[in-house]
């Protein structure tokens, strides 16, 4: 006798048939030449890589300069960069790493690595590339420093670390900010520092009102010579975009091992825009130290210091590849502090520039220094008060 399914079990067999089918679906489909869903696309809440926020910079500058009264130690006085006579320098070359802090990313930094023969020797702060003779090499981190944006009112920037000087309107070249004038002036080689370790602090108060405030170990040192740090100040005021005015001030010990004489430095800058191709701007510096040891033979000993000096600039543009700059400068160092003697020495500069690219800039410097004292050199190692050098500098920057 034959036997059939009970209904039970044919609902039973049925459901499981209908469950192979749906599971064996996605593969008849994929097999039969169907495409598979796509994967979910990734969640856009999360962030980029932090690697891709990193910038890169550079630049390089060479030069040849000729004193005409070709000094017989071959060095040019009262120089700061273009010391060397009749010989092509490779200046500078730079290479900037950086991540700029922004409101949705509030850590960043800035290395700028250089090596050359001027500007690293001279922009090495002591401590790090510079010993204890004073001697410095061709290489240099001119900086280096941590920022963080922090989530206060407008942001508050700090950075850490080393950092170039808010002091003065002359600058180390960069990428990013490099002179009109080859030559460095008498107030950026004499009058000022040019690097500082420490934190900065800056606050964009208004469109036209940014203050800065930093504490650092002193002027020019990785590693302090003493236990105390010096301020630094800075109020920029910016009433439109034609003029711009920049207060600073600089005050703690410089001197090693030595924490109760002071060295204060009043600078103020100011710029302005004439015409559409015509700026004028102006910097003023007031320097002044206590118990100074005097190199003046003949007024010698420890006595307070003081010095201060004046440059004027007036860049005139005549097209997009040629500009003219007019640089004048007076600089008096009465007790010998800042410049080894005591004197008062002036300067005229005159820059022809050409751009053949925005990136690359070819500058001409015709620039004549005279001094009350015989401090220049000549040819037969005689001393005079002046002197008269040209030199031709080829900068490229990326």
């Amino acid at each position: 006798m034959s036997t059939c399914c009970r209904p039970a079990d044919r609902q039973l067999a049925a459901a499981a048939l209908l469950c192979l089918f749906l599971a064996s679906a996605p593969a008849m489909a994929q097999s039969s030449g169907g495409s598979a869903a796509p994967p979910a696309p990734p969640s856009s809440s999360q962030p980029a890589p932090w690697f891709q926020d990193l910038s890169f910079h550079g630049m390089v500058s060479s030069s040849f300069v000729i004193n005409a009264d070709h000094p017989r130690s071959g060095t040019n006085a009262l120089r700061v960069f273009d010391v060397r006579d009749r010989t092509v320098t490779l200046d500078e070359v730079e290479f900037v790493v950086q991540r700029t802090p922004t409101a949705n990313s509030r850590v960043g930094f800035r290395a700028d690595v250089t090596f050359g023969g001027s500007v690293s020797r001279v922009t090495a702060a002591a401590g790090l590339f510079r010993d204890d003779s004073g001697r410095a090499g061709d290489l240099d981190i001119h900086q280096a420093f941590a920022s963080y944006l922090a989530p206060l009112g407008h942001g508050l920037r700090i950075d850490a670390g080393k950092f170039v000087t808010h002091i003065g309107y002359e600058v180390v070249d960069g990428y990013d900010g490099f002179n009109d004038n080859h030559s460095r002036g008498l107030l950026f080689g004499f009058a000022e520092p040019v690097t500082h370790t420490g934190v900065r602090f800056t606050y964009v108060l208004s469109d036209v009102l940014t203050a800065q405030a930093s504490f650092v170990n002193g002027w020019d040192n990785v590693v302090d010579n003493n236990t105390g740090k010096s301020v630094g100040l800075q109020l920029a005021v910016t009433p439109s975009p034609r003029i711009a005015l920049t207060l600073n001030y600089l005050g703690g010990p410089e001197q090693a091992a030595e924490n109760g004489h002071l060295r204060h430095l009043v600078n103020v800058i100011a710029t302005g825009r004439v015409t559409s191709s015509l700026s004028l701007s102006g910097s003023w510096d007031y320097g002044r130290e206590t118990a100074v040891t005097l190199a003046d033979t003949a007024g010698g000993g420890v006595r307070n210091a003081t010095w201060q000096g004046l440059a004027l600039y007036a860049k005139q543009t005549l097209s997009d590849q040629f500009g003219l700059t007019l640089r004048g400068e007076w600089f008096d160092d009465p007790r010998g502090v800042r410049t080894g003697r005591p004197q008062t020495v002036r300067e005229l500069t005159l820059t022809p520039e050409f751009r053949p690219d925005p990136r690359f800039i070819i500058r001409v410097d015709l620039r004549q220094d005279q001094s009350n004292r015989a401090v220049f050199e000549r040819r037969d190692g005689t001393a005079a008060t002046a002197q008269f050098t040209v030199s031709l500098n080829v900068l490229f920057v990326f």
